[in-house]
């Protein structure tokens, strides 16, 4: 603007200005002028020292404007996506930090795999507790409070993680636990906020960007944590990464909503463009339809799903840099570094299966046909690849194959974990709370499993064992999945 001699006033009218900052008439007209005046006043300066004063031109604020003005690109909607993105990065940098430090832990403490099976299992046992019941919590007061109150609470058991693990192995244990309490909420109260944030045709876009903050999270977490760990030693990588939750909730309260209904700062517009395509907004539920919604085969499919393939994404999420240690032989920043490749991998490519998946539905393919493809990749992709480390004995074939896992498993956020919102949005939180509960399950119980038969076997029978699960799945949701709606209004 001052490179052409142009400054743009914006204002609004008296009505909206007054609504938008809730004040009263005379005192609003006054800050109203006063703005006014102020940008006035910014016409006094000179361009080059020619003193010549540029041009004043206004626009009126989105909310006033007429049909067809030009807007700000940005919407309130993105903004939303992109906070609880960043909730997901916190999510999983919180989480994997202890798949690096375990090792220096192991040799510190004198734990032998199975111990440290158990260490790595600990956090699904608080994981666990909350996922049916943080649907619950969010379908009734809202996604905001209960995705705020997960992203504190973990990240205070993240930064007492050190001590607990000098007091002993129970205090260790039940600090991962209470971890695993805060983050289980995360996944039922993003899916309540996105389902009523995100119309229709952007669903799976906006939910494979979201999860992609997890992958992120893992790339960043898996980085940092090695360096961090060989400089300052292993708790440092505790302390840091808690420490982002304060600056993550002093932003989401301040900018987020639980929907666009309450939403301060959205435009009429913008309102009237996600409800049309969104499902109609309800009241909040008082009595959950437990025995409506256990009866249908539609949701044991997602439920039995979901467990499998969370029995072989936190195998690999776990045990990777063990992996790359103990049959690579590979170091600490080593099996740090090449494990954030195949987690680079999935963040990628699970925008991209978004990207898929929602061009396939607005060209008109069948929302059913678009989830069974989408998960049979997630299923399928991973179990080829799982299947070949049997015989590769090189960094690079092993570190390829895992990438290839990654990546295909990342299709899944288009298949299963779009598949809530598609049979029941007023549940939405409600059934992925169900949903990964199984799937907490499979990682309560694989991650323990895997350190009972590294302590008995080899790597190949946790490779089988996933590739069983993954087959299995793979059954289950393409003969009783569907994209179509179960659950339809009141009941």
């Amino acid at each position: 603007a001052r490179r052409h001699g142009v400054v743009f006033v914006c204002f609004a009218s008296h009505e909206s200005f007054a609504r938008m900052r809730g004040g009263s008439e005379k005192g609003e007209e006054g800050v109203m002028q006063t703005h006014v005046s102020h940008a006035l006043r910014a016409t006094a300066w000179t361009e080059g020292g020619g003193g010549n004063r540029p041009k004043v031109e206004t626009c009126a604020m989105a909310s006033d404007a007429a049909p067809g003005a030009a807007r700000a690109p940005w919407r309130r909607r993105w903004t939303v996506v992109t906070l609880c993105f960043l909730a997901f990065l916190l999510c999983n940098m919180d989480r994997v930090n202890l798949s690096v430090a375990i090792l220096p832990m192991a040799q510190e403490f004198g734990w032998d795999s199975t111990t440290v099976g158990l260490v790595q299992s600990s956090f699904f046992w608080g994981y666990l507790l909350t996922q049916i019941a943080g649907g619950v919590w969010a379908d009734r007061v809202g996604g905001k409070l209960v995705l705020g109150f997960g992203v504190v609470w973990w990240s205070l058991a993240t930064c007492l993680t050190p001590m607990a693990a000098k007091m002993g192995l129970p205090a260790l244990l039940l600090a991962r636990a209470a971890m695993g309490v805060g983050e289980g909420v995360a996944m039922p109260s993003m899916n309540n906020l996105l389902s009523k944030w995100m119309p229709k045709k952007e669903r799976s876009r906006s939910l494979s960007l979201v999860y992609s903050g997890m992958y992120t999270g893992s790339v960043l977490g898996l980085a940092f944590s090695p360096s961090m760990i060989k400089q300052f030693s292993w708790p440092s990588v505790f302390y840091v990464f808690g420490s982002f939750g304060a600056v993550w909730i002093y932003f989401w309260s301040r900018l987020a909503s639980s929907n666009p209904a309450v939403d301060p700062y959205i435009s009429a517009e913008e309102r009237q463009y996600i409800l049309k395509d969104a499902d109609k907004p309800r009241d909040k539920i008082t009595n959950v339809p437990w025995k409506t919604i256990l009866l249908k085969k539609e949701v044991w499919a997602i439920i039995i799903s979901h467990f499998c393939h969370n029995w072989g994404t936190f195998i690999l999420l776990t045990w990777m840099p063990s992996y790359y240690n103990q049959v690579l032989g590979l170091d600490l920043m080593r099996s740090g570094i090449f494990s954030v490749l195949p987690w680079i991998t999935m963040a990628v490519m699970v925008n991209v299966g978004g990207w898929i998946a929602d061009t396939l539905v607005n060209k008109g393919v069948s929302v059913t046909i678009v989830r069974k493809t989408m998960q049979t990749i997630g299923f399928m992709g991973p179990a080829l690849c799982l299947a070949q480390l049997s015989h590769i004995t090189t960094v690079p074939g092993a570190v390829l194959c895992m990438m290839g896992a990654q990546g295909m498993d990342a299709f899944s956020q288009s298949g299963l974990y779009s598949n809530h919102q598609d049979i029941g949005p007023q549940y939405a939180g409600i059934l992925l709370g169900l949903s990964n509960t199984a799937g907490v399950l499979a990682g309560v119980i694989g991650t323990a499993v895997t350190g009972m038969i590294l302590s008995r076997g080899t790597w190949d029978a946790v490779w089988r064992v996933a590739i069983l699960f993954y087959c299995i799945g793979t059954l289950v949701w393409n003969i009783f999945s569907t994209g179509e709606r179960v659950f339809l209004e009141g009941e």
